[in-house]
């Protein structure tokens, strides 16, 4: 296979144990000498992604946001205004919903629009995401943000909720009763929810993106990831590369399991099928 791009997962994926970049993990994407794209893809925000890509060299690179909902790309590398190469939102109706499904539950609701965190206060959760993300969130009152989306007929890139197990499992199966033909409800743990829109994936971004820019097919990407939010992405492409420490739906999905995120599976697999070649 003739591997013209690479498009990858963060979180569980491409971070070690300390949610950090390895230094193998670093040395690995710089040896590309961005000769091929290096495109990350998470549900993180831009800001949340931007100093990873600053880390790994590849500023030039476009990045995929939001689960597929906001792809951008700032040229030449650059701090201005990003190229935005595709927008989806979750209309601010069904975030009105959320907002009110979670009054009387412990639930922290977070929205995510473009590069912005509107968080509810400070508390357990906005800390963890600072500490996860190194991103700081503006803390809103929820329901003047909700009003101004409404009034602006705009909405969420990704809604996220926070909370102890069983109002979290009851919050994703009102929401998937209510709105399945229009939003993605994903738990990417027991305490987490993340809600995107249904016409979105990681796999429908890349396919954009691939076409938008470079002209490369999605048989010619290799994609790595570890969670229910990358199967389609791995299955749409040419080499589907699974952590070793993904979900055994993911690994069912993938063309090859590599070692994981916490042993820099996937700087072993660049290693494996791109710097090899170099050297040789």
């Amino acid at each position: 296979m003739n591997i013209r791009a690479i498009c990858t997962d963060i979180d569980g994926t491409l971070l070690n144990r300390d949610r950090e970049l390895s230094s193998r993990t670093i040395s690995a994407v710089k040896a590309l000498d961005n000769k091929i794209p290096f495109i990350l893809a998470s549900s993180r925000m831009p800001s949340a992604m931007r100093h990873l890509q600053e880390e790994l060299g590849i500023l030039n690179q476009p990045m995929i946001c939001f689960n597929g909902g906001y792809v951008l790309l700032f040229e030449d590398g650059s701090t201005a205004q990003p190229i935005v190469l595709d927008t989806v939102q979750i209309p601010a109706g069904i975030c009105q919903t959320i907002f009110e499904l979670s009054k009387g539950t412990d639930i922290h609701v977070s929205l995510y629009v473009n590069d912005e965190w509107h968080a509810p206060q400070q508390d357990q959760w906005t800390e963890r995401e600072i500490r996860n993300t190194k991103v700081t969130p503006t803390i809103s009152k929820l329901e003047e943000i909700l009003a101004s989306w409404k009034s602006a007929e705009s909405g969420a890139h990704k809604v996220m909720c926070m909370g102890s197990e069983e109002p979290i499992a009851q919050m994703a199966g009102a929401l998937e009763k209510q709105f399945s033909d229009q939003i993605h409800v994903y738990r990417s743990k027991s305490t987490y929810l993340e809600i995107a829109p249904r016409s979105i994936s990681k796999a429908t971004a890349l396919e954009l993106l691939l076409k938008d820019r470079f002209d490369i097919e999605m048989t010619e990407v290799m994609a790595f990831g570890d969670n229910y939010n990358d199967i389609d992405m791995l299955q749409a492409v040419g080499l589907g590369v699974a952590v070793g420490n993904a979900r055994q739906e993911v690994k069912a999905a993938a063309s090859e399991v590599t070692l994981p995120s916490i042993e820099d599976g996937v700087a072993l697999a660049i290693e494996k099928y791109l710097l090899s070649k170099q050297k040789a």
